[in-house]
């Protein structure tokens, strides 16, 4: 008789984190900052179905300073496109693709992000799926990317580079990676949870499984 098992754990601590391989995105990444790369981006974003968001924002480091968003992720499986929004704004084929029903947007506290970027241009998101959320239904109760991706995909990413200057006129190319790795990874996230059984399928499945024991024992 085959039993389905939940492969994930429902949290993982910063010891155990630390011991599982360090990954990255290594697919292409397109550095989008002026309109006519925003159309190409657009042209291949608008036929996708699940893409992976974040944004960027320079850090504040005195009280009261606050900065608009600099920069916006939004990657597939292997193509990442950082919009440098801080040089193009919000284009409207940027806000067909963010309030497209039809396209997935995943991200983790993506709530704050939408506000940062409705403060450009006002828009309606649609499609957009808040992992901290939707993790809960496989009884995970950690929520941070970090810990998600070591949860869910078995590995961990760098942070290092989240308070660097996101308005410099070049970024790194460790900010491109890290820019790309934070939009990829909840991507990847969505579609491993999306092969794995929930815990109230497991626990139907489970239930399933002793009722039938019970009667095979009955009938001996």
């Amino acid at each position: 008789m085959n039993q389905v098992f939940n492969t994930l754990r429902t949290s993982i601590s910063n010891e155990e984190m630390a011991e599982l391989p360090l990954a990255f995105f290594e697919g292409a990444i397109h550095v989008v900052e002026d309109l006519e790369g925003v159309t190409t981006a657009i042209k291949y974003l608008a036929n996708q179905t699940i893409i992976g968001f974040d944004t960027e924002t320079r850090p504040a480091f005195k009280k009261g300073q606050t900065f608009p968003v600099s920069l916006l992720q939004l990657s597939t499986s292997d193509q990442a496109f950082l919009f440098r929004i801080n040089k193009t704004g919000l284009p409207v084929g940027l806000i067909k693709i963010l309030s497209s029903p039809k396209i997935l947007k995943l991200g983790v506290a993506i709530r704050d992000d939408i506000k940062i970027l409705q403060k450009i241009t006002p828009f309606k998101p649609s499609g957009f799926i808040e992992l901290q959320d939707f993790v809960k239904n496989w009884g995970i109760d950690n929520f941070s990317l970090k810990k998600l991706s070591a949860i869910v995909l078995g590995f961990r990413i760098s942070k290092s580079q989240r308070l660097t200057n996101w308005d410099a006129h070049e970024l790194t190319e460790q900010q491109l990676i890290y820019g790309a790795t934070d939009a990829w990874v909840a991507c990847e996230i969505y579609k491993r949870l999306m092969v794995t059984p929930k815990e109230r399928d497991l626990n139907e499945t489970e239930a399933e499984i002793a009722d039938t024991v019970d009667l095979e024992e009955e009938a001996h």
